[in-house]
This record gives C-alpha cells, sequence and structure tokens, in this order.
C-alpha cells in the first residue's frame, strides 16, 4: 500500500517496515546512512535508489516528526 510518493508498506516485505517502493530498502536505513554522514550519492550508490526515492524518503520522515505532538 503507498503511504507517500515513493514510499509503501506491504507486510511481506521486511514485516511491513515502511520502505522504498520497488526496493526492500527500509526508509528507516536511508535517513540512518544519511544522518551517519552518508551524502545523497553514496546513499543512491549503495542501495541502487534515485536522488527521487532518497529525496522521498527524507520528505516521509519530515511528515512524521512534524506530526508529533509534545
Amino acid at each position: 500500500m503507498e503511504i507517500a510518493p515513493y514510499i509503501t508498506i506491504n507486510p511481506d516485505i521486511h514485516h511491513g517496515a515502511v520502505v522504498i517502493m520497488g526496493t526492500r530498502v527500509p526508509v528507516s536505513i536511508v535517513i540512518g546512512s544519511l544522518a551517519g554522514g552518508m551524502n545523497f550519492e553514496e546513499v543512491m550508490q549503495e542501495y541502487e535508489l534515485t536522488k527521487e526515492q532518497v529525496e522521498a524518503a527524507l520528505a516521509y520522515a519530515a511528515e512524521l516528526v512534524a506530526k508529533i505532538n509534545f
């Protein structure tokens, strides 16, 4: 099920983790890799993703953070 552009959840892929559509790459791995110091190009190469897919992972993460109420 597509939950955002390029982002999907499928119970048969990574136990229902949020992944980049058409891949088995979890959004959390993309965000974690960027946070760990990898740049866009390194993430794209390492996980065989497009720039649009990496940007979609960031946008999805930003959307989730924006919804957090303290």
